[in-house]
């Protein structure tokens, strides 16, 4: 059967380490060329680059955009490398920050604008420069957008995460709306407790105090690897799901349904 992404070339920020590193290598291995976006390189978890496994391991091609999703500039260039490869057929807006943790009469106003620069403009404007793209090429395409359970149910002490992930997902169905009728699909993810950075070392669920009892609220029983969000993001972006739009998909291992 031939790959599911074959022939397809996508950008993925925040590609370099956990969830979108782990897309970026699924999609390579289902025949897509990929564009790595993310300040640098090495992965936060260490090892070497993805891009350059991707070139090392598969028969994809992969390459790496140095982008701060807080520029402009920096996110046209990503779709400009994905252009010169075969044109964009998939954007994942993936990269983003828990920002601040802790009461909301805590927070910093500028850790605020900080994470809305990084999880809600940084979206936004992947999104406008990629449907900018994809609707000059007149070929469709897939938009994906991370967003979490938090930014379906909220939760405490990282109250802006939680805002910023229910604007995205927001986002994505208005956008959908809109960028539909041209053949571009516009779907969120709702990732629950994953196991990155940022739930072992950001805000350590995992390893944490709280680890026993935030496993025992999934009914799977297990927290979640980025593998399991890689393989809904790869069902998102290929032909099967190719009426599957303005959508949010949870991948919690069932939390959020039986909370």
């Amino acid at each position: 059967m031939e790959p599911l992404l074959a022939n397809k070339t996508a950008v993925i920020t925040g590609g370099a380490s956990g969830i979108g590193r782990e897309i970026a290598h699924t999609y390579a291995t289902q025949g897509a060329s990929v564009v790595v976006a993310d300040l640098q390189p090495e992965p936060r978890e260490g090892g070497e680059p993805i891009h350059e496994i991707i070139d090392d391991e598969t028969d994809s091609t992969a390459t790496f955009v140095e982008c701060d999703v807080t520029e402009r500039g920096d996110l046209e260039a990503a779709v400009e490398a994905a252009t010169d490869l075969d044109g964009l057929d998939i954007m994942v807006n993936n990269a983003g920050i828990v920002g601040p943790v802790g009461p909301i009469q805590d927070v910093d106003p500028a850790d605020f604008q900080q994470l809305l620069a990084v999880n809600v403009e940084g979206v936004f404007t992947g999104c406008q420069v990629a449907t900018e793209t994809m609707l000059e090429r007149e070929a469709g395409g897939s938009i994906i957008n991370m967003s979490s359970v938090a930014g379906l149910v909220g939760y405490p002490n990282i109250t802006p995460y939680s805002l910023a992930k229910g604007g995205i997902r927001m986002l994505t169905y208005g956008l959908a709306g809109e960028v539909g009728p041209h053949g571009i699909r516009v779907n969120s993810i709702h990732p629950g407790v994953i196991e990155t950075e940022m739930t072992t070392t950001d805000f350590p669920i995992i390893g944490g105090e709280d680890e026993d009892a935030a496993l025992e609220a999934i009914p799977l029983r297990r927290f979640g690897q980025p593998e399991d969000v890689a393989n809904v993001a790869t069902f998102l972006a290929s032909d099967w799901a190719a009426h599957v739009t303005a959508e949010s998909i949870v991948v919690d291992g069932g939390e959020f349904r039986t909370a």
